[in-house]
């Protein structure tokens, strides 16, 4: 099993963009820059186990920490406070899909594993909390 801390805002792979002459690039511009911080990430927790590529079928348990909006803090005095209509998970977006899609393929980068094809179960998660993501990977 590999465990990852990934510390920033996450960020969505959505669509991508033809711009002609077969050139895709991403809809989003923060979605490189978390990529490479999972990619990152990855590798630094391979490292620091020795472990090479997973191989089998494998088990993904994410779960993303999202920052909870102002709004959804009382004012004043009681600024710190919860409004009791605060929903206790995000039910906006990002949408949990495309973050894992971010998440898959700076695994697959990071050498996590040869393929994201290998992943035959995934648990995922949208938390508040400060902004990042726990990753573990185990074999099936």
């Amino acid at each position: 099993m590999i465990t990852i801390e990934v510390r920033g805002l996450p960020a969505p792979q959505g669509s991508k963009r033809h711009i002609g002459h077969g050139i895709m690039i991403e809809s989003s511009k923060a979605v490189g820059p978390w990529r490479e911080a999972v990619r990152a990430e990855t590798q630094r927790a391979r490292q620091d186990v020795h472990a090479s590529p997973m191989h089998g079928p494998l088990c993904l348990s994410v779960t993303f920490y999202l920052p909870r909006p102002k709004g959804h803090y009382r004012t004043g005095r009681n600024a710190h406070l919860l409004k009791p209509s605060a929903p206790s998970a995000p039910d906006t977006r990002p949408d949990l899909d495309k973050l894992l899609r971010a998440v898959l393929d700076g695994l697959t980068a990071g050498g996590a594993w040869a393929d994201d094809a290998q992943v035959a179960l995934i648990e995922a998660a949208k938390v508040y909390g400060p902004p990042g993501c726990r990753i573990e990977v185990k074999a099936l």
